[in-house]
């Protein structure tokens, strides 16, 4: 099934954050077939074995003999995977329902917490305990196709996962509105009806990094857990828009 326009996802995403979330409008469920059908070209598979990453910001105590007090430590293990009761909402999941966030790196889990210098950080290392089957969202991340006529529909294809690959790459802040994650946990849910296991999509932290959203915490066990103190941190900016300048009054 063909997508309708280049900018059917971004037609999707506003009626999924504004208007409609649970009842769809029949464009919107013809975007997600479309979106099923062209997904199966973008399936990777994940061996068994294979080691991934996952950081919590914070860390535990545990009492030191020595000096009679307690001390910085990992988090215990109950702490390193989601909580199968109380999920908080992310990027892939909704509220409720939770994923195993997991990262291909140490250093791009530990960014994706968003410490500060100093923090302490618990990372874990986690290993597949079968082979998965992942839809890759990272493969053009960094495009943002514009048409002034629709394309042929190959390339209207091209375009809308360009989009959907940049959505699920695009970083957030804080005090994001949650709203804003609905378009992508809907596709989440997509994929995994349609019986994957999991989404990989593009970490904004570093050229290497990416993440992966796997739709049932029981695919990974946890092998060990280690601290870290964040030391530095470096940041780069770019000019987005002209600046302004104030004239005084005589």
């Amino acid at each position: 099934m063909d997508f309708e326009s280049w900018r059917s996802y971004w037609h999707f995403s506003q009626e999924i954050r504004r208007n409609r979330r649970y009842f769809r409008t029949p464009k919107a469920d013809a975007f997600l077939r479309a979106v099923a059908d062209t997904c199966k070209e973008r399936l990777r598979d994940v061996p068994s074995g294979r080691i991934f990453w996952r950081a919590q910001l914070g860390h535990g105590w545990e009492y030191e003999p020595q000096i009679e007090d307690e001390i910085p430590c990992p988090f215990p293990p109950s702490r390193m995977v989601p909580l199968s009761d109380r999920a908080h909402e992310g990027r892939a999941n909704p509220k409720g329902i939770p994923f195993l966030y997991v990262a291909t790196t140490r250093d791009t889990a530990m960014s994706e917490v968003r410490p500060w210098i100093g923090a302490l950080v618990s990372v874990a290392q986690l290993r597949t305990l079968r082979e998965l089957k992942i839809v890759d969202c990272s493969v053009n991340h960094k495009r943002n196709p514009i048409f002034f006529e629709e394309p042929p529909p190959e390339k209207r294809a091209e375009a809308v996962w360009s989009h959907i690959d940049r959505a699920f790459a695009e970083p957030a802040a804080r005090s994001d509105d949650t709203a804003d994650y609905a378009a992508t946990q809907v596709l989440a849910e997509l994929f995994k009806a349609e019986g994957y296991d999991g989404i990989a999509y593009k970490s904004t932290f570093g050229e290497d990094g990416y993440n992966i959203a796997l739709f049932d915490i029981t695919l990974a066990e946890l092998l060990n857990c280690a601290l870290f103190r964040v030391k530095n941190m470096q940041i780069e900016f770019t000019e987005d828009a002209n600046p302004y300048f104030v004239t005084s009054k005589k």
